[in-house]
């Protein structure tokens, strides 16, 4: 009786037994898919390839990248002048000589944008058509973002900053406005701090000051998890990526399905380090003191509507900055250059042509500092040779009326001479 009780515990205990245990094999077995796909996703690269109309790849020391170069806006000579400078054009005037100099010099200084994060050229889109009747405009795929190389490695805020001077210096551009989004401000940023001379200017839209205002969503952050973070990644459907891009934008924007294939065609590393990259970043020094450092001309714009960081804290801390200026567009979101791309260019051209005109005024007041240094110098090397010539005619009549005494003694003497014989 005893045995056969065992027998059947035996059993019955095997029957619970594979049930567990094709449990825990099929468990190991996902694992171990899991493991394999975070390796894969860890090391994904995709070489770079040209998908905006007019777009060129230019080699840097990280790879290839995609740039959009509309070129000089002077055609045949003729500079357009947008509306807020065209009251300076009154022929023949100082103002006008000046205000078309602005215009010349505004006009040779490229305009350079560089996206955000998850972003590409396209966030450019609106926006590009209302700055190039006055302005070159350099539009850049930062590496791992649209059609620019994708690499495993090199996303850090510094390199991408090398990089973006790498393909100014690759298209001849020796001083230019920098525009970055989001997390292209910090790049530009960087930019200016690694290679001062090649920046003009500065324009941040909607890039938080520091870590303290936050950031990615929830769903953002679980995919830079190990493991859960790429199969997160590899199997998020395109609801999912819409609703973290529509926090890029006020509430109720209709996004376009162009921005949800911007973030399918990163890859894993270059979407995960580039966040990383970028809090390091800020961690390492806020944005207002490595601005305040570099001393360049500063414009923040920030969308009222921003649902990632707080608009008007942010720009009260950039306002502390000395000589920034700050601008807060009502019914915007994160994205002000897709949502009001018109207030966001009239910006911009308003703040390149400000720094045209003060340089431009500094020419101007050196060469007619120089001008007026030559005309006293003129000046007085005239009065000197009148002074000389002065001395020189005194010392001629002196000379003469010595002269003409002598021969007047001379004269005389002879004629005494003569009444005397």
């Amino acid at each position: 009786m005893a045995r056969a009780s065992t027998g059947r515990r035996r059993g019955v205990g095997s029957r619970i037994g594979w049930p567990l245990k094709i449990f825990v094999g099929a468990l190991l077995v996902v694992l171990i898919l899991l493991i394999l796909n975070a390796f894969a996703l860890n090391n994904e690269t995709k070489s770079a390839s040209i998908n905006v109309d007019g777009a060129r790849l230019v080699n840097t020391t990280s790879g290839q990248l995609q740039v959009l170069d509309t070129g000089s806006p002077v055609k045949n000579g003729v500079i357009k002048a947008p509306e807020f400078a065209k009251e300076g054009l009154d022929p023949g005037t100082p103002r006008s000589m000046a205000t078309m100099a602005s215009l010349k010099k505004a006009a040779d200084t490229p305009i350079v944008l560089i996206h955000g994060s998850a972003g590409a050229i396209n966030w450019w889109d609106d926006l590009i058509p209302l700055l190039e009747p006055y302005h070159r405009v350099i539009a850049i795929d930062m590496l791992g973002y649209g059609g620019s190389e994708k690499p495993d490695s090199g996303y850090s805020i510094e390199n991408q900053a090398n990089l973006v001077a790498q393909v100014l210096g690759r298209l001849d551009v020796q001083e230019a406005i920098l525009v970055g989004h989001s997390l292209g401000g910090k790049v530009v940023t960087s930019v200016a701090e690694q290679t001062p001379e090649l920046v003009s200017g500065l324009v941040l839209i909607d890039t938080a000051p520091d870590n303290s205002f936050g950031g990615l969503s929830g769903g953002a952050r679980a995919t830079r998890t190990p493991i859960l973070g790429q199969a997160l990644w590899r199997v998020a459907p395109d609801s999912v990526i819409r609703k973290n891009v529509e926090q890029g934008f006020a509430p109720g924007f209709d996004v376009p399905d162009k921005y949800v294939e911007d973030v399918r065609e990163m890859t894993y590393p270059a979407y995960k380090d580039s966040a990383v990259e970028g809090e390091q970043f800020t961690e390492q020094q806020s944005l207002p003191d490595r601005l305040a450092a570099v001393g360049k001309p500063l414009l923040v714009i920030f969308g009222e509507e921003d649902q990632i960081y707080d608009a008007r804290e942010a720009l009260s801390a950039y306002a502390a900055i000395p000589g920034a200026d700050t601008l807060l567009i009502p019914d915007s979101g994160h994205s002000p250059q897709v949502e009001a791309p018109e207030k966001t260019a009239a910006a911009i051209e308003s703040f390149a042509y400000g720094i045209a005109r003060k340089s431009v005024e500094k020419t101007f007041s050196r060469q007619i500092a120089e001008q007026k240094a030559r005309q006293t110098k003129k000046r007085a090397r005239a009065a000197a040779k009148r002074k000389a010539n002065q001395v020189r005619k005194k010392a001629g009549n002196r000379t003469g009326s010595r002269s003409q005494s002598a021969s007047n003694r001379a004269n005389q003497s002879k004629q005494e001479a003569g009444q005397g014989n």
